[in-house]
């Protein structure tokens, strides 16, 4: 049986602050179904960061809507991002986001292949700046 196409609200989706920002995965398997890949967004406030890691299975596809964001790749190159710019992280590559401007960043990212399973899809090499435990693959609450 195919499943019927949904649409997800951002607003829908409870944030996820655990590896620091406010990250909301829209669109994955677990919210849609998806069985290719995991869509969502994210924000940064100046100053704050998305804590270093790399996804063993999955390229990752960011594309920076607003903001002033550094990628730091391999803890030895940083690549600077401003609005239309866009990047992708190869698999297995360790990666950092930094907002180093004085607005707020805003994001959209995708990753795709699916892990074999969701606790294999992504490895932390750096502390996790957050607290809560809502799953990165969505939830539901107002931003």
């Amino acid at each position: 049986m195919t499943r019927p196409i949904e649409k997800v609200s951002i607003d829908a989706v409870a944030p996820n602050t655990r590896r620091g920002g406010d990250l909301r995965v829209l669109l994955s398997p677990r919210t849609v179904g998806a069985t290719s890949g995991f869509m969502g967004a994210g924000w940064l406030r100046p100053g704050e960061h998305i804590t270093e890691h790399y996804h063993p299975y999955s390229e990752e596809f960011l594309y920076l809507v607003r903001g002033t964001l550094v990628a730091r790749i391999d803890g030895e190159r940083e690549i600077t991002l401003t609005a239309g710019d866009a990047l992708m992280v190869p698999k297995t590559i360790r990666h950092r986001l930094d907002n180093v401007g004085d607005e707020e960043a805003f994001f959209v990212f995708h990753a795709g292949p699916l892990a074999p399973r969701p606790e294999l899809g992504h490895v932390d090499t750096e502390a996790v700046t957050g607290t809560d435990d809502v799953p990165l693959v969505g939830g539901g609450g107002p931003r």
